[in-house]
């Protein structure tokens, strides 16, 4: 951050030019003084039995490492506040005062300053026409992309529930009486074991199957807020599968296309969990912070490591696809037996910040 001077260069400038000016300064005094062979007394004089020519060549030394050690701490101080603003860019943070406030009056610093806030309003203007872009429906033959995806999740929904899962809720009846005969008869005594490890892989079928149909056959948002549609999905979840759950969901108020990306989101998230994570718990959150929507979805499950490929690595990946589509950001925050925090960011820019004022009155209000 010093142009075109390392900090290794101004330190041994600093050294070599302190080194001349106590030189310079010594000579002017043996000189005003009356002394004679001056460059020898630099060798002959001596403080604490070590001549004065050492002495000068350490305090020049130490004023090069003083000198290295007060820029280092400078150029870290001003990368520091760089990569704060860096970052909040890049979590979608746009609001942030930070981001407004100039690193340093320094030529180089107002620079950046320009340059980083230029790439703020660009993501600004490229989140604005996303979100526009997804509140316009997509064409296919005359009909809208998301009509026909609805109309075939709900038919592949139908299909297995009435074949695939009539068929897993036969076939556990029919291991629950043999389990039940299994403990009145000695036939059935070796096959004990066996008998119960099969009903829990069928058991575990029927909680996938619940979790796909719960994917296939979305709660409709029509006439519903964000709110309501979420509350719903985790009530209906509620009756149907055995985990504790634990929400606290915001009244908000945003554009029809980034309030069905986020439902949908939701819906995928709760699959995923349902599917992979072998949770007991499961907490969701949707708030407004700042000018930004963020939803958090946490769960106790088994976790996973971020570098390693697993079963819901499409899932997530289908749902950075959703928010990035509206120009949000998502953070997945996971480790092995430690359960997953998945956090998700979407600024609401320009025209919707009025929908935004007019939630946070309404939580206000509550």
């Amino acid at each position: 951050m010093m142009g075109k001077y390392s900090r290794l260069q101004i330190s041994l400038y600093s050294g070599l030019i302190s080194f001349l000016l106590i030189l310079t300064t010594l000579f002017l005094y043996m000189y005003a003084i009356g002394k004679k062979q001056m460059f020898g007394q630099l060798f002959v004089a001596r403080i604490f039995y070590i001549p004065l020519f050492v002495h000068i060549i350490v305090i020049s030394l130490t004023v090069s490492a003083a000198v290295y050690f007060l820029v280092t701490f400078l150029e870290k101080r001003q990368l520091g506040k760089i990569e704060g603003k860096l970052q909040n860019l890049a979590s979608g943070d746009y609001d942030q005062p930070s981001l407004d406030v100039a690193i340093s009056q320094n030529k180089e610093m107002l620079l950046v300053d320009h340059d980083i806030k230029r790439i703020k309003e660009k993501l600004v203007s490229m989140s604005r026409e996303l979100q526009q872009l997804s509140n316009q429906p997509q064409m296919v033959d005359g009909t809208t992309k998301e009509k026909i995806l609805e109309e075939e999740r709900h038919r592949l929904a139908r299909e297995l529930h009435d074949s695939v899962s009539q068929q897993l809720f036969a076939a556990m009846m029919m291991m629950s009486a043999l389990n039940e005969q299994s403990q009145h008869s000695e036939e059935l005594e070796p096959y004990k074991k066996q008998l119960a490890m099969v009903a829990d892989i069928i058991n575990a079928a029927q909680s996938e199957m619940r979790a796909l149909l719960l994917h296939l056959r979305p709660i409709s948002l029509e006439g519903k807020s964000l709110r309501q549609g979420i509350e719903q999905l985790l009530k209906e979840l509620q009756t149907k599968i055995q985990i504790q759950l634990k929400w606290d969901v915001q009244d908000i108020q945003v554009s029809a296309g980034i309030e069905d990306q986020l439902f949908r989101v939701v819906q995928e998230l709760l699959s995923n969990t349902l599917r992979h994570a072998k949770a007991n718990e499961l907490e969701v959150y949707l708030k407004i912070v700042g000018q930004s929507i963020l939803l958090r979805v946490i769960d106790d499950g088994v976790g996973f490591e971020a570098k390693d490929e697993h079963a819901g690595s499409y899932g997530l990946r289908n749902i950075r696809e959703r928010i990035a589509g509206v120009g949000g950001s998502t953070k997945i925050i996971s480790f092995k037996g430690q359960g997953t925090s998945i956090e998700i960011k979407v600024p609401v820019v320009e025209d919707a910040n009025s929908n935004i004022e007019s939630s946070l009155a309404a939580n206000g209000n509550e």
